[in-house]
């Protein structure tokens, strides 16, 4: 009996000592809810994948609050090796020399698989160098999207199968809507700035900055007061005004999702990404989806969405041995099977074309109409310089600024001109604070 007691204390022993030679990995992130669990499921499955690595996911709140959180413990000399950064930090992360190990540079030093090719090309560009070098590692991208209220519209007499497609379109349901009592409001959007800005100027071909929208180098300025963002600032306005929009609050627009899932808005603008957590929220009514609003009068228009979300960014400071697993959890991410799991999920882009083969293999998008539409979307043509996407650094606190200008529009103190030539002079000059610190 003392025998086997003794075998199994030192099986126990020994396989205590395996698990506690696994080396572990930091990972700070910013999902909560749904998506927070299925990201801890991704890594426990990564985890129990291997015998090497053990990668612990850590939330730190919201997108600003996780990177704030990782610069102050970088300066602290207590860094993860991986933070979940947003898009809008793209520009402070790259000008952080020294405070990153590039991605592409990572995966070559470690000999694991990285092709940029397999991603999605208005994917690559975003998360680039001007040499086409990847430098951060994709992981929920998005692109915002329309849901709706099927069961409102069909109270209202509107075809539940057919969102509107032009803003003339949507003013007239939204309309019909208010007017037959079938909601209380017509539309509501997240993201003023996300959306309403940034996007309906990609979607129209317009650009928001010169230089390429900041994609070309450190000096460029907002260009966000042209005709038609100061035109759909101003409609945007006049709905509000006449009880068709409502305004969902600053910054995410965190008070835009209750009125959709309370059914005192029929139409909802919001990320792809957000879609588990809507299906899961909309009780009791059927969700349907769209492509973004445009107007059919402005040339070029729809042109194609733009990305949102975030990347790994991969920190300095660190083990080699850290390092190695990286790269290896990096090339796990990748995989068609995990991407297009978390893809279709989650509701975010699946930044592989394998994981959208795999996808459309699977019958997932036959199977579950609409779920097609955000890699519609953002595909439906070549990017142009317009809608590349955005490199700005402190544009963090620019979105900041676009929401108090929107909320001087709606509150009358500007209109749509004033309130736009505000926010350009007002980015502007934290632009040239950011390109004179980075010198």
């Amino acid at each position: 009996m003392s025998r086997l007691l003794t075998a199994s204390v030192a099986a126990l022993i020994a396989s205590l000592s395996a698990a506690q030679a696994k080396t572990d990995i930091q990972w700070w992130h910013a999902m909560g809810g749904e998506l927070g669990g299925k990201l801890e499921e991704i890594a426990r499955n990564f985890n129990e994948s291997q015998d090497d690595y053990n990668i612990v996911p850590s939330y730190k709140g919201t997108y600003p609050e996780t990177m704030t959180a990782a610069i102050a413990a970088f300066r602290a000399q207590q860094q993860p090796a991986i933070v979940q950064v947003f898009e809008v930090g793209t520009g402070t992360m790259m000008a952080a020399e020294g405070a990153i190990v590039p991605v592409y540079q990572l995966m070559s030093d470690h000999g694991e698989t990285f092709d940029p090719q397999a991603y999605l090309p208005a994917v690559v560009g975003y998360y680039s160098d001007t040499d086409g070098n990847m430098l951060s590692l994709p992981f929920n991208s998005s692109t915002p999207i329309l849901y709706y209220n099927k069961d409102v519209f069909e109270k209202a007499g509107l075809d539940p199968e057919s969102p509107p497609e032009t803003w003339a379109e949507l003013e007239e349901y939204s309309a019909r809507i208010k007017d037959s009592g079938a909601a209380t409001c017509g539309f509501t959007s997240r993201w003023i700035s996300w959306i309403q800005t940034e996007n309906f100027s990609a979607w129209h071909n317009q650009p928001i900055g010169t230089l390429e929208n900041g994609l070309g180098g450190p000096e460029a300025r907002l260009s966000l007061n042209g005709p038609e963002q100061v035109r759909h600032w101003g409609n945007l306005k006049r709905w509000a005004d006449e009880g068709l929009f409502k305004y969902g609050g600053p910054v995410a627009g965190d008070g835009a999702a209750p009125l959709f899932y309370s059914q005192e808005c029929a139409i909802y603008m919001e990320s792809s990404g957000g879609r588990a957590g809507i299906v899961a929220n909309a009780t009791g009514f059927e969700v349907g989806f769209g492509m973004l609003p445009y107007y059919d009068d402005v040339e070029g228009a729809p042109q194609n969405s733009i990305i949102g979300g975030a990347t790994l960014w991969v920190l300095s400071g660190r083990s080699d041995e850290e390092y190695a697993g990286v790269a290896r959890f990096f090339e796990y991410l990748s995989s068609p099977e995990v991407q297009a799991e978390w893809h279709q999920f989650t509701g975010y882009l699946p930044i592989t074309q394998a994981a959208y083969d795999l996808g459309k293999e699977q019958g997932f998008y036959d199977e579950n109409p609409g779920t097609e539409v955000s890699i519609q979307q953002i595909t439906l043509n070549e990017p142009t310089e317009n809608s590349k996407g955005l490199r700005f650094g402190n544009y963090v606190q620019i979105r900041g600024i676009i929401d108090e200008e929107f909320e001087q529009l709606l509150s009358g103190s500007k209109d749509a001109q004033g309130a736009l030539d505000s926010l350009v002079r007002r980015g502007d000059a934290l632009l040239e604070e950011f390109e004179g610190q980075s010198q």
